[in-house]
């Protein structure tokens, strides 16, 4: 039987001065993982705007709309702001509110919630009230894997909302920038820091990217790196969400850690070579290319 997962929270217009891409961390693991063979649904809100409708067609193109889907009467659909500095990573403006801050826990989002073997979640969409508690109560609803991606965007966060997503999840993937602020006045090196945090949170795997540097990850004791793969950047977004759509894919089918890794960079450093978070590939491809 095919792997089911769920990912909740944004989705959104990334405008950037050449044009805008449907974007939101959460719907780009969701598509990545369609790409790569999980059936993956979709849990968020969108306006009734004109932005929302696009953002509608968009989704029933690459699979993704549902009736998990919401649409809100009120607030309007998500156009975030990228600007790219002169190594192309991204800086982002967020406006609030919008409609995925009113993610609400309907009939529907409560009977899918039973169902799937893997929740992945994010930060962004809990800086709202509603949406935070939504989420809890899809967690509560399911015994399959919760996957936090912690993305932090200033300042729509605080660490309090944070320890209790982290505490709440079995695998946690960030940056890291981000594990240097939720490992505060931790001393010691990356590994030192990362098991000063599993002993507080009894995180099951942790996963820190570390850019063109590759990644991290803590498991069952053990540490696994990879050092990343050199490619032209031609912008960052949506780098982290193939990584960790890869990784989920990976856990999921019992991939054996390392080689897993491997591959989660190159899909990581291939999105990076395209413009945009959602490039189309096929896995095979890129690893066929990374490794020759």
């Amino acid at each position: 039987m095919s792997k089911q997962v769920l990912s909740f929270g944004e989705v959104l217009w990334d405008t950037f001065d050449d044009g805008k891409k449907a974007g939101g961390a959460p719907m780009n693991v969701a598509r990545h993982l369609v790409q790569q063979g999980i059936n993956a649904l979709f849990a968020s809100s969108i306006g009734t705007d004109s932005a929302g409708a696009e953002l509608g067609k968009f989704l029933k193109k690459n699979g993704l709309h549902s009736k998990l889907i919401q649409r809100d009467e009120k607030l309007p659909t998500c156009e975030v702001t990228v600007e790219l500095d002169e190594k192309n990573q991204a800086t982002y403006t967020i406006p609030k509110p919008v409609s995925w801050d009113n993610i609400k826990f309907t009939h529907d989002l409560e009977a899918a919630s039973k169902k799937f073997d893997a929740i992945v979640f994010g930060s962004l969409a809990c800086r709202s009230k509603t949406s935070f508690e939504t989420l809890l109560n899809v967690l509560d609803e399911n015994n399959g894997l919760k996957v936090f991606d912690v993305n932090l965007r200033p300042p729509h966060f605080d660490i309090s909302t944070i320890e209790s997503l982290v505490a709440r999840a079995n695998v946690i993937k960030m940056n890291e920038e981000e594990a240097e602020l939720l490992i505060h006045g931790s001393n010691g090196d990356l590994k030192q820091k990362i098991k000063e945090f599993q002993k507080k949170f009894h995180s099951q795997t942790i996963c820190v990217t570390r850019g063109e540097n590759g990644a991290i990850i803590w498991h069952d004791n053990e540490f696994y790196e990879h050092p990343g793969f050199t490619v032209k950047v031609e912008d960052t977004v949506g780098a982290g969400d193939a990584f960790l759509a890869t990784f989920i894919a990976g856990l999921l089918n019992e991939e054996p850690l390392q080689p897993l890794l491997e591959k989660a960079c190159a899909v990581g450093a291939y999105v990076t070579s395209q413009r945009g978070a959602n490039p189309v590939y096929k896995i095979e491809d890129i690893t066929a290319t990374m490794f020759a």
